[in-house]
């Protein structure tokens, strides 16, 4: 395992895409490795996939008995996220918000497109506009984008085409 680049303990962790696959098991990793930390997860819950699964991974979380919040709504989601910055001192925020599936990449480019790049622009965009206050009122550590292979590859074809 390597070592944390960023010092997590004491902090609140902003962590998007929190009922995905990646999003769940890094919520339960930073459960497991800090004892005085605080996670707010962020996930629109879309039925691309069985929710039940996604709910399942919510209640693994909250079984944890830990300090973690939950908020169902979409990154794009403006007065949701302003809501979650106003009302929390997030230090760190990782988003792992994307559209799941390889092949849907495929068969369904432009909406894949419009789900994963597009709503990271407006979250991008947001956070931008706000980026002087963001940074003073809210003392925002560091932002990470884990990029799917899948959206990398959607914007290599579109490139190579």
């Amino acid at each position: 395992m390597l070592p944390y680049n960023v010092e997590l303990d004491g902090k609140t962790v902003l962590v998007t895409g929190a009922a995905g696959f990646i999003g769940s098991n890094l919520v339960m990793r930073l459960f497991h490795d800090f004892r005085n930390i605080r996670v707010i997860g962020i996930d629109s819950i879309t039925d691309y996939y069985d929710v039940n699964i996604k709910y399942e991974r919510l209640k693994e979380i909250e079984s944890l008995d830990r300090d973690w919040t939950f908020v169902r709504a979409s990154i794009a989601a403006k007065d949701a996220v302003e809501r979650i910055f106003s009302e929390n001192k997030i230090s760190v925020v990782v988003n792992l918000a994307a559209q799941a599936g390889v092949r849907y990449s495929i068969t369904n480019p432009d909406a894949y497109v419009q789900s994963n790049l597009m709503r990271w622009n407006t979250w991008f965009m947001l956070l931008h506009h706000q980026s002087m206050e963001v940074t003073r009122k809210f003392r925002i550590q560091l932002t990470t984008r884990l990029t799917t292979r899948s959206a990398f590859m959607q914007q290599q074809r579109r490139v190579t085409s």
